[in-house]
């Protein structure tokens, strides 16, 4: 049976079928492996007639740890992982590996962070492994994926020992393909039970009558080391027997190596992951004019066997190129390199070795031909393809190669959160499985984490499509966006004659004005049909504003033909929205009527224009979605990952067409809204009163004028800003009006260069909202609920800031290149380690401090008078950081001792925060956040509290509460939250603040200020509604919900002042009657109540009463201090 699925649920759908217990950590891009696996447990067995145990553990490290322990006990055991996620796993490997335990972890291969993150894929990770001990099989595409898992599984029941199965992260994991399913009949035959029950018999078990893991001295352990040869002698046949069993089962012909091309070849590549299925294609090209070209597909890497290697090697082989997706600094080359070039070292064979792909660059069957050309001219090694190396000259030129893979191919522009990539899932679907169609879909994303570009490639065929490389020309184009149209080079790679969809509210003249003319030449010379529709408005209309991708899916399937699809799209509806709302349900249903007839042909030509020559920055490039075409040169200024601070200010996506419109006469001046706005587009700002037009004056302060400025280019049209207002008369001071960006210059100079006066307290809620940001223009969802407490940090303590973030949202919004929105140091390490790190940070500035104060007092008497006086004034405020600039301002002046000149910069006042989500703070980091705490140093922890796995998909986390539904939680969390405060309390010198924004402001404002000024540790909670809880009339409302947390008593608003020692409880006595309401009103609970109410009752009920004995604890504390 044929069915359509991405990489990563071909991989699960076995191991499900081979797994007792899967211990889970989430991390792109494997978590939708463990997320399958959680789903499958409630309708599909294991081979053993059970459902799987899925738990989740508090880090990678954990997962590993208990899949060690499950399999020594006797279970079998299955994990899944990524990057960083696998290499916290090492440790664990080497006992597993050592004990002989019939495991499997799974891996969708990611980059490893080094001078930057990347999510993508490529295959540092597993090598990172390749000395573990574990056996590494290799999956191509989607179809093997499925296959060589279960070769895996039954591989490492049979040989005993266990198996790292991989594929490539979001190149296969990701990708969607039309494959023959694996019956689980057939499987279930293959399996040797015998050695199963063997494996569970010999478990550390009462009355097993041994201990394991010892200490072993210098005196057996090395032997011990040896004596296990045997196992994996014995692999690679055990290997070959599964694969042809799974090959008699589905029509395959899998091998540890599988050779491709022709069997006379001259030239042959050797290589693993989907980049073979690419090389494939290039030598069916290739041959056919010289059938001289072949593949090596290497499936098993461990154990490397020569045997199997050089059994599919035609002896006519006179030159390899092996293709590694890895970079080994300071190596003479790449493992897969030297692994082959030690297999055929007695072969008058000449290798060499290249990398490719490294963070998923692209790789065409362009640059595969470059290889071949290469072989078959001059040899180069140490190549890379891909890309233009103008420093080190090692690329290879592409050569031209045009193949076609598919009978129809489209790309799908879309903005993140408009469900464009959802839908492009379901045309893939519809064709596949309504259709009988084959399929491919790829999805590329950037890293905005709403409203950031998409891009879907899709393909169809009447055969299969195994084509791993981005659609390169395709016949139908759609943009959701109209400004791409200005900003990106839509239509080069559009076929000839081909058809354009774009989502505006602009007429065809109105679009002449931004189509730049080498946009209007290419649909002229190659006769593009150009057609509109405003889907925006349409869903407006239908209640559902920014949620077109119903509406784009019908209109897209029509223009492909396929005029029956609206029963399948309201299906689609009914099982997509079924647990957000009959209101959502029938509003997407009933956009779909007026979606066809609201398309237009643009029938009038478009006319060239004057145009100036630009020359872009290459950030600017990179945003213009050309940093594929950046040279090495180019990069390297940045080569460790250092960026320039407040690029996101010249990023102006407009990614909106309404934007809020202030009405001056309405306004009280308050400052709320540009208190609320998660991306800081909407500030106050005051002038001295000369231009008596511009603005209202200033209440008590007539010589100044106000007014809001609204960036709308930076706009989100979240509308926090207009729900925030008070407004007067109960008339609002903000609404919702067209962008027009006529303000947009005024806008982005006061932004930059104006400074308001501090005419107001910083620490009150107008003063703060008119200090300037130095975090802006965020890529964070629209109405995030984490931002606007960093822009709030930011406005009260400014430059004196220093962060170190944890990776997770708070890392990808605030810190993804080219988008720099900070204006103050800021950086990112890792996800588990962020506590140290910024620890580390905050010594680093403790230490050099200290050894200034040594050295002012060892020179004090031999320095001048003036600089006497300055030195002597540093001593007195040190934590002061204006009068501290001030002194190190002047000192640069002066003759002042080398050893302090040497090291000015540190003179400069500094607060170090730490900053990450609850994933971080409540899991994988909660240990390092503990040791910091511990340490009664003068550090910052601040948490971002979203109460789930926000950057990831929306996992469990220890901050999620009873009854919270969420991945690896679909029923329903079954235990309480774990209470942060309550645990720092431990720890007497720490201040300690739970803050939620929309419920008190100023509470916020003076937990920030106490917190920053305690001579100690600090941990500040904030309280953070998030896309993924998903709030009823959306993240507008996040504000107001913050407010009823507290009200309802879900969040209580609570500083405990070590200095004091004494807790304060901020919120008064909570209404426990609204709590139901607000657990109604976040669909993370009420799709509880629709899948089994009565479980929900009983769940939400435990959430309440949790809540209240929660109050009543902390309520006691604070009585008992007063």
């Amino acid at each position: 049976m044929r069915k359509i699925v991405d990489g990563n649920t071909a991989c699960s759908n076995i191991a499900n079928l081979f797994t007792e217990i899967a211990s889970i950590y989430p991390i792109t891009p494997s978590s939708p492996m463990a997320s399958n696996i959680d789903n499958l447990k409630l309708k599909k067995k294991n081979l053993f007639n059970e459902s799987v145990e899925v738990v989740e553990m508090q880090s990678e490290a954990g997962a590993a740890g208990a899949m060690h322990g499950a399999l020594i006990s006797g279970s079998l055991a299955t994990t899944f992982t990524a990057s960083q996620g696998l290499l916290l796993m090492i440790p664990n490997m080497y006992k597993i590996a050592g004990e002989g335990l019939p495991g499997v972890i799974h891996v969708a291969a990611r980059t490893v962070a080094t001078h930057a993150l990347s999510i993508f894929g490529d295959h540092s990770d597993i090598y990172a492994t390749r000395g573990t001990g574990f056996a590494m099989l290799a999956s191509t595409n989607v179809f093997d994926a499925q296959n060589l898992a279960a070769v895996a599984h039954l591989s490492t029941i049979e040989g005993s020992v266990p198996f790292l199965h991989f594929f490539d992260g979001f190149r296969t994991s990701h990708e969607l393909n039309s494959i023959e399913e694996l019956p689980d009949e057939e499987l279930l035959k293959l399996i040797d039970f015998d050695k199963v029950n063997a494996f569970k018999k010999h478990a550390l078990n009462v009355g097993c009558g041994y201990q394991r893991g010892m200490a072993e001295n210098e005196d057996i352990y090395f032997q011990s080391v040896e004596a296990r040869n045997a196992d994996y002698l014995k692999i690679p046949d055990i290997v070959n027997n599964y694969m042809e069993k799974i090959n008699s089962i589905m029509h395959t012909d899998y091998k540890p190596f599988n050779y491709y091309g022709s069997e006379t070849a001259k030239y042959v590549i050797v290589a693993m992951g989907s980049i073979c299925d690419t090389i494939k294609l290039t030598i069916n090209e290739l041959n056919k004019e010289n059938n001289i070209y072949g593949l090596i597909e290497v499936h098993l890497y461990r154990p490397f066997s020569k045997d199997y290697l050089t059994k599919v090697l035609p002896s006519t082989v006179e030159k390899i190129a092996v293709l590694d997706r890895t970079k080994e600094s300071g190596s003479i080359g790449e493992p897969l390199y030297l692994d082959v070039v030690a297999s055929l070292n007695d072969k008058n064979i000449q290798i060499v070795g290249g990398r490719y792909g490294l963070s998923s660059k692209n790789t065409t069957p362009s640059d595969i031909a470059g290889v071949y050309k290469m072989l078959a001219t001059e040899l180069k090694n140490n190549f890379t393809i891909g890309i233009n190396d103008d420093v080190t000259n090692l690329s290879l030129t592409r050569v031209p190669m045009d193949i076609e893979v598919a009978d129809k191919e489209l790309i799908i522009y879309g903005y993140g959160s408009d469900g464009m990539v959802s839908t492009s899932k379901d045309i893939m679907h519809y064709l596949g499985e309504e259709k009988d169609l084959h399929v491919q879909g790829y999805f590329q994303y950037d890293s905005k984490k709403s409203g950031g570009v998409t891009v879907s490639n899709l393909r169809m065929s009447s055969k299969p499509i195994n084509a791993p490389y981005y659609v390169l020309h395709p016949s139908l184009l759609v943009i959701t966006k109209d400004a791409y149209l200005k900003d990106f080079d839509m239509f080069s790679n559009l076929k000839e004659n081909g058809i354009c969809l774009i989502n505006t509210n602009k007429k065809s003249h109105e679009l002449d004005e931004i189509l730049p003319n080498k946009a209007k030449d290419l649909i002229k010379n190659k006769n593009i049909k150009v057609l509109l529709i405003d889907a925006d408005k349409i869903a407006l209309e239908n209640g559902i504003k920014g949620k077109i991708s119903k509406i784009m899916e019908i209109v897209i399937l029509k223009l492909m033909g396929f005029n029956d699809a609206e029963d399948y799209i309201k299906d689609s509806i009914r099982k997509k929205f079924g647990t957000k709302g009959d209101d959502i349900v029938n509003a997407n249903i009933n956009s779909l009527s007026s979606a066809v007839k609201s398309v237009i042909l643009v029938k009038a030509e478009f006319k060239n224009k004057e145009e100036t020559e630009s020359h872009d920055d290459i950030f600017t490039l990179i945003n213009k979605r050309e940093g594929d075409n950046l040279k090495v040169s180019d990069l390297m200024a940045y080569k460790n990952g250092i960026f320039p601070n407040g690029l996101a200010a010249n990023e102006k996506r407009k990614i909106t067409n309404m934007v809020p419109k202030w009405i001056p006469e309405n306004c009280i001046q308050c400052g709320m809204c540009a208190t609320v706005c998660p991306h800081a587009v909407i500030r106050p700002i005051i002038t001295e009163a000369k231009d008596e037009k511009r603005g209202i004056k200033v209440l008590g302060h007539t010589d100044y004028n106000y007014e809001i400025v609204v960036s709308e280019a930076d706009c989100t049209s979240c509308g926090l800003c207009i729900n925030a207002c008070l407004g007067k008369s109960g008339k609002k001071a903000l609404e919702f009006g067209e962008a027009t960006y006529e303000t947009q210059d005024y806008a982005d100079k006061m932004f930059k260069e104006h400074k308001n006066p501090e005419i107001f307290d910083r620490f009150t809620l107008k003063g703060a909202s008119l200090r300037k940001p130095c975090f802006e223009f965020s890529g964070a969802c629209a109405g995030c609920g984490e931002t606007p407490y960093l822009k709030m940090l930011s406005q009260l303590f400014g430059e004196k800031l220093v962060i170190a973030n944890a990776t997770g949202c708070s890392s990808i919004y605030g810190g993804s290149a080219p988008s720099t929105p900070y204006l103050i140091p800021w950086a990112n390490s890792l996800f588990e380690d962020n506590a140290e790190f910024g620890y580390g940070m905050y010594l680093t500035y403790k230490n050099t401090q200290k050894r200034i104060r040594d050295i002012i007092a060892k020179s004090i008497d031999c320095v001048s008078e003036d600089v006497k006086e300055l030195l002597n004034k540093w001593l007195e405020n040190e934590t002061n950081y204006d009068i501290t600039k001030e002194i190190v301002d002047k000192l640069q002046t002066m003759e002042i001792p080398k050893d302090i000149k040497d090291i000015l910069e540190y003179m400069v006042a500094r607060s170090v925060f730490i900053v990450g989500g609850d994933g971080w703070a409540y899991d994988i980091g909660f240990g390092g956040i503990d040791h910091v705490l511990s340490s009664g140093e003068n550090v910052n922890v601040l948490v971002l509290d979203t109460e789930v796995y926000s950057n990831t998909g929306g996992q469990a986390s220890k901050s999620s509460r009873v009854g919270a539904v969420a991945e690896f939680a679909n029923m329903g969390k079954k235990t309480a939250k774990k209470d942060l405060f309550k645990i720092a309390m431990s720890y007497p010198n720490c201040y300690i603040g739970s803050i939620s924004f929309g419920a008190n402001f100023m509470q916020t404002i003076k937990t920030m200020k106490e917190a920053e000024s305690h001579n100690g540790p600090s941990l500040i909670i904030c309280y953070c509604p998030c896309i993924e809880q998903g709030l009823h009339g959306g993240m507008s409302n996040s504000i107001s919900e913050e407010k009823l947390a507290v009200e309802c008593g879900y969040v209580n608003l609570m500083r405990y002042v070590p200095e004091d020692k004494k807790l304060y409880i901020d919120s008064k006595e909570p209404d426990f009657t609204k709590y139901e309401d607000f657990l109604k009103n976040e669909v993370r609970y009420s799709s509880l109540i629709k899948k089994d109410n009565e479980l929900a009752k009983e769940l939400l009920d435990i959430q309440v009463n949790n809540a209240k004995e929660r109050y009543n604890f902390y309520k006691d504390i604070a009585s008992k201090n007063n």
